[in-house]
C-alpha cells in the first residue's frame, strides 16, 4: 500500500492539513446551503444563480493559541500609576468583557452568517457535482473506442507511401538556389565549349589556356553538385496523420411523461419539475448526449422540448403507448450497439384496465435488455403519501412495475407527492455509483 508523505513547507506557520480540512468543511457547507436553496424553486429559475448563506461559525481557519485561561505567563505591559515591577495581576472574571460593544438582546439566540454570490455556472456545478448516469459505459461500449487518422501537416519522418512531393521538391529548390548549386543546363553549355576547343587540331595560346580554365571550372561546378544534392534528406517531407478519437458509443435519455386527464395540474407540475432537473442536469454534465421527449395519453407522441414542458394536452390513459412510441424511436435512430440508452417515465399511476400487463411485456422483453438504466417515477396525492407507506401497496401500474423492478436491477421506482420530494428522489436516482438497496 503505498504512503504519501507531504513535504512542502506550511505556508505562514500554518498547517496544510488542517487547511485543506477546513477547505473541505466550508465547501460541504456551501453544497448544503445549495441543495436547500433549489428546493423552493420553480420551473423558470431552476438554472439561476443563488446567494447562498453559511454560519460563520467554525469557518476561520485553525491556528494555535494559548488559552485564555489556566497556566502561568509573564508579560511586559505598559507604563501606568497603579503597578510597578513584580506586582501581581489578578485574572479577570471569566465571562468577563471589555466595556465596548453594542447592548445585547435580552432573549433569542442568534448566530452571525456568511453571505456570498453564486453565479450560474458555479451554482449548477456545485449541484450535480455527485450526480452522475448510472452505467454510463457498459459492456463492450466506451465513450471513446476508436481513433480516426486525420491530417495534420507534415513530418520530416514516415512512411515511403507518405511522401508529399510537392513539399519537397520546394525545400528542394529553395535550399538548391540558396546554396547555388549549378544547373545541369549551365554544365552542359560548358562541355560543349571545352569538346569544340578540343577539335581545334592546331590551338593557340589563348585556346589553350581557356581550355585549362573550363576544364577547372568543370570541375569546381561537379564538386559543388556532389557537395550540393539535388534532394537532401532534409528536404523530405510526408504527410502527418493524427489519431483523433470518435465517439463511438453516445447516449440518449427518454423523458416520458402523462400527460392524460388524471393528471391534474398538480401532478403535471411536479412532473415538468422532475424532467426540467433532469435536462439541466444531461445538459450540464454531459457533451454528446441526446434527449428525446414523449408525451402520452391514449396515445402517444414525440414532441421538442417547447411541446412537452408547455403544451396542453389531455385525453385518456394508456401507459404503453409511450413504451411502444420508445421502441419506434430506438429502432429508428438509436441502435442499442451503438447507443447507451436511458429512461425516465413519471406518471400518476392510473392506466387502462389491462394494459399494465403489456407494459410489463414490453419492458421485459423489448426495452430493459437493451437499456442501461430506467427510473419510473409515481406522483402520488399528498394523503396518498401518508396512508401508503408500504412499497409493495399502490396503483395498478406501480404494481406492475414492481414485477420488473424485482426482475432488473436496471430498473428503480420512487415516488412523489410535494415539490420538496424531487430533489431527495433525483439525487438517489442518479447518485454515484448507484446501486439498488
Amino acid at each position: 500500500m503505498p504512503h504519501f508523505i507531504d513535504r512542502r513547507l506550511n505556508p505562514k506557520d500554518k498547517s496544510l492539513g488542517n487547511r485543506q480540512r477546513f477547505l473541505k468543511r466550508v465547501r460541504s457547507q456551501v453544497k448544503q446551503a445549495v441543495d436547500k436553496a433549489i428546493q423552493g424553486r420553480n420551473i423558470a429559475d431552476a438554472d439561476k444563480g443563488e446567494t447562498v448563506t453559511i454560519p460563520t461559525k467554525g469557518i476561520a481557519q485553525p491556528t494555535f493559541r494559548h488559552g485564555a485561561t489556566g497556566g502561568y505567563r509573564e508579560r511586559v505591559m505598559p507604563g501606568n500609576k497603579e503597578f510597578q515591577a513584580g506586582d501581581t495581576i489578578d485574572k479577570p472574571p471569566a465571562g468577563g468583557g471589555g466595556a465596548g460593544g453594542k447592548e445585547g438582546a435580552d432573549q433569542g439566540e442568534a448566530e452571525d452568517t456568511f453571505v456570498f454570490a453564486l453565479s450560474r455556472e458555479e451554482f449548477l456545478d456545485l449541484f450535480f457535482e455527485d450526480l452522475e448516469l448510472p452505467d454510463l459505459i457498459k459492456r463492450h461500449l466506451k465513450e471513446v473506442v476508436s481513433n480516426k487518422y486525420r491530417r495534420a501537416g507534415y513530418s520530416m519522418a514516415g512512411s515511403p507511401a507518405n511522401i508529399n512531393v510537392t513539399q519537397t521538391m520546394r525545400r528542394s529548390l529553395g535550399r538548391r538556389l540558396a546554396l547555388k548549386r549549378p544547373k545541369e543546363e549551365g554544365i552542359q553549355e560548358l562541355r560543349q565549349e571545352i569538346f569544340a576547343l578540343e577539335k581545334v587540331s592546331e590551338p593557340t595560346i589563348e585556346q589553350w589556356a581557356r581550355l585549362k580554365e573550363l576544364h577547372k571550372t568543370l570541375e569546381e561546378l561537379q564538386r559543388k553538385q556532389r557537395v550540393i544534392a539535388y534532394i537532401d534528406p532534409l528536404d523530405v517531407r510526408y504527410n502527418y496523420f493524427q489519431p483523433k478519437p470518435e465517439p463511438n458509443a453516445n447516449a440518449v435519455m427518454f423523458c416520458l411523461m402523462d400527460t392524460s386527464a388524471s393528471m391534474g395540474e398538480r401532478e403535471k407540475d411536479l412532473a415538468k419539475r422532475f424532467f426540467v432537473l433532469l435536462h439541466l442536469f444531461l445538459k450540464r454534465r454531459y457533451d454528446r448526449i441526446d434527449v428525446v421527449f414523449i408525451r402520452h395519453t391514449h396515445e402517444s407522441s414525440e414532441v421538442d422540448e417547447e411541446t412537452f414542458f408547455y403544451a396542453r394536452e389531455s385525453g385518456g390513459t394508456v401507459v404503453s403507448t409511450a413504451l411502444v412510441e420508445m421502441q419506434k424511436v430506438l429502432t429508428k435512430r438509436y441502435p442499442p450497439s451503438e447507443w447507451n440508452i436511458y429512461a425516465a417515465q413519471a406518471s400518476d399511476g392510473e392506466n387502462f384496465s389491462g394494459d399494465s400487463a403489456k407494459c410489463i411485456d414490453l419492458l421485459n422483453e423489448v426495452l430493459m435488455p437493451v437499456c442501461q438504466y430506467f427510473a419510473y417515477i409515481e406522483i402520488l396525492d399528498e394523503r396518498e403519501a401518508d396512508i401508503i407507506k408500504d412499497e409493495t401497496q399502490g396503483a395498478e401500474l406501480w404494481r406492475s412495475y414492481r414485477q420488473v423492478y424485482e426482475s432488473w436491477s436496471n430498473f428503480a421506482m420512487k415516488r412523489i407527492s410535494t415539490p420538496a420530494d424531487i430533489y431527495p428522489v433525483f439525487r438517489e436516482l442518479f447518485a454515484k455509483k448507484n446501486e439498488k438497496v
